[in-house]
């Protein structure tokens, strides 16, 4: 019997594409083809590593909405005319064009999301009889939102995407469009980049649809290390550029704070300033990732601290994340609280400072602090800053000695164990996937 060809597609921002590369490498493992297909210029990025397994290909779509769709049109036409037809397609978050492409083909899709259940439910519920409740935190901002299967949430913990003045909010269209894909299908399903064990309300809320954990999709040499030579992408890369790993290994075990906000969040410059000087303060060594703008720092943007910064610690561009959290000398993350972060805080066993920004982080984070009780979060002041004391009493929390700190490194603990536990052979998420793929093989047949 040969074995499915699935075509995976993915939105062009490193967020979706690193869990969907995990996410292809596992469907390879248990017995699939792949076509992974992004936007050009993300995709000739990936083709060019070495690191890819046999029955992993690459495919690109243009970035606009019309001329995407018609280049993977071609792209699955082509496929079927050489005897290649696939036997489903996949799309992350963001591309419900391509399940109009797929039905236009008479092939199955599948919606990967790449988000907490908790989110994806939020939002169907926001689509679908909640939404004035959702929308009235705005005028009663200390009253919780009491959601079916979901924690209670403040007005501080939802997503962005449901805030009227938030400048992203044209985003929400999309969203809707994939609930109204799922509810013209006879037999709804979503692959969620969670686990069983994390989510276990949140994943069985929604009975209109089935939502499937598969996560955490994490690079295997960091979580079950069943293929060591899985590490992030891009990791030689950015070791060869910063010798950051080797700063690491002179540092004692859980004495380095990690700061990093993601590939998207940019703080602003007194932020930066405040953060700065949070640092300096606590005296402890840190590897702060702070991304380079492409331009020459002008006096304006240069730290005030730079020198005191560069005695305790250590600014780079960029690393290997999953690679810097499951260091031994790392014992705290300041997080922005993206999704792929928080997996792999829990993945690492780190407990973290929730820094959120926008999007599903507020909602992350709320699971952070108070559901999983694996971090804390920080409170800005009036004007939206988080100032310096704030930022140094959220660290002392996190990697003094004190009970607080101790929670949180227990819990992390067990949720390491719990995703271990979910990704290994038999685990939930692996017997998930593979049941999955099997009845996609047997429909097919």
């Amino acid at each position: 019997m040969a074995p499915p060809h699935f075509l995976l597609v993915t939105f062009p921002a490193q967020g979706h594409i690193n869990p969907s590369l995990q996410f292809a490498k596992r469907l390879l493992y248990v017995g699939a083809h792949v076509t992974f297909a992004t936007a050009i210029h993300a995709c000739r990025r990936m083709a060019e590593s070495k690191s890819f397994s046999a029955g992993l290909s690459f495919a690109s779509f243009s970035d606009g909405y019309d001329d995407g769709s018609e280049t993977l049109s071609d792209l699955i036409a082509s496929n079927h005319e050489n005897g290649r037809r696939f036997s489903g397609v996949f799309y992350t978050t963001f591309l419900p064009w391509v399940a109009d492409v797929a039905r236009s083909h008479g092939i199955p899709s599948t919606l990967v999301w790449i988000q907490p259940a908790t989110v994806l439910d939020f939002y169907y519920y926001y689509v679908h009889g909640y939404g004035d409740l959702i929308r009235s935190t705005g005028d009663n901002p200390s009253v919780p939102i009491q959601l079916p299967g979901l924690p209670p949430l403040m007005a501080c913990d939802i997503p962005s995407f449901c805030n009227a003045k938030n400048e992203h909010n044209f985003s929400f269209p999309l969203l809707r469009r994939h609930f109204e894909i799922l509810l013209e299908e006879a037999n709804p399903r979503v692959l969620a980049n969670t686990f069983d064990a994390l989510e276990p309300e949140a994943i069985r809320a929604i009975g209109k649809f089935k939502v499937i954990g598969i996560g955490p999709l994490i690079p295997s040499a960091f979580l079950d290390g069943q293929d060591p030579s899985d590490t992030s992408f891009g990791g030689d890369l950015f070791k060869s550029l910063s010798g950051y790993i080797e700063w690491l290994d002179t540092k004692p075990k859980a004495s380095v704070i990690y700061l990093s906000f993601g590939s998207i969040s940019v703080l602003s410059k007194p932020q930066k300033e405040e953060m700065a000087r949070a640092l300096i303060e606590t005296g402890r060594p840190f590897l702060w990732v702070i991304q380079e703008s492409g331009k020459a720092e002008s006096d304006e943007d240069r730290l005030s601290f730079k020198e005191e910064l560069e005695k305790l610690g250590m600014i780079v561009p960029r690393c290997s994340q999953v690679e810097v959290l499951s260091h031994p000398s790392v014992g705290c993350f300041v997080t922005h609280c993206g999704w792929n972060s928080t997996l792999e805080s829990l993945v690492c066993r780190m407990p973290v400072v929730a820094f959120p920004q926008w999007s599903d982080q507020q909602t992350n984070a709320k699971l952070v602090v108070d559901v999983w009780r694996t971090g804390v979060k920080v409170t800005p002041n009036k004007q939206g800053l988080v100032e310096s004391g704030e930022m140094r009493r959220c660290l002392e929390l996190v990697v003094g000695d004190g009970e607080e700190g101790e929670e949180m490194r227990r819990n992390a603990q067990k949720f390491r164990e719990l995703a271990r536990e979910a990704v290994k052979e038999g685990g939930s998420s692996d017997k998930n996937l593979r049941a999955f793929v099997d009845a996609v093989r047997e429909a097919s047949e």
